[in-house]
């Protein structure tokens, strides 16, 4: 229905194509975005089969989306191994 609607739009007014279609670029990265931090380690999804998966995790693991002065490959973990 609503896609429908958006065509007939786009037929009468073609100006609206560059429009719709940076919308729903925009919304199609934000999906992506938010199943990437759904997956990411500091989730838990099932707490029966591993309750704290983030003390398992590499001293090296990069947390951060973009991480531009830090270099995970020289840290050293700080902190008991449990």
């Amino acid at each position: 229905m609503i896609f429908r609607t958006a065509v007939e739009h786009a037929k009468r007014h073609p100006s609206l194509i560059p429009q719709f279609f940076f919308i729903c670029l925009g919304m199609g990265g934000a999906c992506l975005y938010l199943i990437r931090l759904a997956k990411g380690p500091h989730v838990v999804w099932n707490k029966t089969k591993n309750p704290e998966p983030w003390n398992q995790l590499d001293p090296t693991y990069q947390y951060k989306f973009v991480a531009i002065t830090t270099d995970y490959k020289n840290l050293k973990k700080e902190g008991p191994e449990f």
